[in-house]
């Protein structure tokens, strides 16, 4: 009887102690998932807060040169916005507040100082020679914050430091990077007082939409036309197999979608436009072992290739260049002005120079024959609204779009101030500062923003 009751005490015992371990596994894992969840709002907030900060500093650096009222208004404007929820994201992480505080406090006086400026601008007043210092010492200041956040990120990549520990303090090279206050918060603050109701891959891409094509020429297909479209662009010899991914109808470009399996083994998706049978896009990826060519030579490449599928007239403006493939932004040329809406991008792989991919939507939406005007300023004229700082290094005509989509005639000013590179747009008609674009010329590419 003894011996029973010792057996079921046992029996007990190991259930209790399976039924904790259960109990400890389900904790465990729950817990895990938890912070998995923590770590991916942490992750998100932070990725936001790099990219409103870089737009910050690419604002600021637009509000130093900016000789327009109504273009520095609309540019501050959007610096106030970008401030703001910047400040958002980063009340989002992990980071006790006064690890943090300058940081906060220089978003939140970028965001103040650039709504003050822009309502001076509004009224029809020109920034003064302090306000403008002010600006320039911000957008030094924000430099230096991006290049940290930059740091971090690649920090948070590779595993050098975490979430976990950012929040309880094991990590504070960050914190000291970030709180150093730039003496420019004072002479801000002084300024506050004199001001009532204190309280965005290359150029244009995101203006290419039309209501109506104009590039669109000819009569609608079907599905087994464009499957013929696709064999002819390809080269029907080299294609194993086509897939039909049906027709997009809600795009603002209809397209029949096809999946392509090479003999080669590589896999195309390649879109065919409803109306007249134009490629819209196809694109191609493979891993690249060995860069082989020349950015000069995958250009050429680029070009003979448009030159073959009827794209004349064609020159490159940005590229950018990633695991040995280059991506070259072209825009149509006409009269020795260039059509920025009428864009075209082609990938090419730096191996051998094969042409991987080409997106036409820019200039199948707005593709026409300009009736370009010769009533304009004289380029001597324009240059009078310049910021008297920047160092010219190229001008020339231009069409850029607006969001409005409509299309205005400029002259562009390609310069820089200090060691900062801008592109300017003056009306050649008018004279007014259309826009004005930060250029980045990384070891990748040339970018603008």
């Amino acid at each position: 009887m003894k011996k029973n009751k010792k057996i079921i005490v046992w029996i007990i015992i190991a259930i209790l102690i399976i039924a904790i371990g259960i109990l400890s596994y389900f904790l465990y894992k729950k817990n895990s998932e938890a912070k998995l969840v923590s770590e991916n709002l942490y992750n998100n907030s932070f990725y936001e807060l790099v990219n409103y900060v870089q737009n910050v500093e690419t604002y600021l650096a637009k509000s130093t040169i900016s000789t327009s009222n109504t273009h520095g208004a609309e540019t501050l404007t959007y610096l106030w916005r970008e401030a703001n929820l910047a400040q958002t994201y980063l009340s989002r992480l992990p980071i006790e507040s006064q690890e943090l505080e300058n940081t906060e406090k220089f978003l939140n006086q970028v965001s103040d100082y650039s709504y003050t400026l822009s309502r001076k601008n509004i009224k029809g007043e020109d920034l003064n020679d302090e306000e403008l210092k002010n600006l320039e010492e911000l957008h030094n200041y924000s430099i230096e914050l991006e290049n940290v956040l930059n740091q971090l990120a690649l920090d948070l990549q590779n595993g050098a430091t975490t979430w976990s520990d950012l929040a309880t303090n094991q990590k504070e090279e960050f914190a000291q990077a970030v709180s150093s206050e730039p003496d420019i918060f004072s002479s801000l603050e002084e300024n506050f007082h004199e001001y009532s109701g204190l309280i965005y891959d290359g150029a244009y891409s995101e203006h290419l939409t039309s209501s109506t094509p104009k590039g669109l020429t000819g009569d609608d297909i079907s599905e087994d036309e464009a499957q013929n479209k696709v064999k002819e662009f390809l080269g029907e010899e080299s294609i194993k197999e086509i897939t039909s991914q049906g027709l997009s109808e809600n795009s603002e470009l209809q397209a029949y979608n096809f999946s392509v399996k090479t003999y080669n083994e590589e896999n195309i998706s390649i879109a065919i436009s409803k109306k007249g049978g134009h490629v819209v896009y196809a694109n191609c990826n493979r891993d690249i072992n060995e860069e082989k060519i020349s950015y000069e030579q995958a250009n050429k490449k680029a070009i003979d290739f448009l030159n073959n599928e009827g794209f004349s007239n064609m020159k490159e403006t940005y590229y950018l260049n990633e695991n040995g493939i280059v991506t070259i932004n072209y825009a149509y040329s006409q009269d020795d002005v260039v059509i920025y809406p009428d864009l075209i991008k082609v990938k090419v792989a730096l191996d051998n120079g094969e042409i991987l991919g080409i997106e036409t939507s820019g200039y199948l939406n707005n593709h026409t024959e300009r009736d370009i005007s010769t009533n304009l300023i004289s380029i001597e004229e324009a240059k009078q609204h310049l910021n008297k700082d920047l160092n010219i290094q190229s001008e020339n005509l231009a069409i850029i779009p607006t969001e409005y989509q409509t299309e205005i005639l400029c002259y562009e000013f390609k310069g820089k101030v200090d060691d900062s590179e801008f592109l300017v747009y003056i009306n050649a008609e008018t004279g007014e500062e259309e826009d004005i674009l930060v250029v980045y010329n990384t070891p990748n590419g040339t970018l603008t923003m």
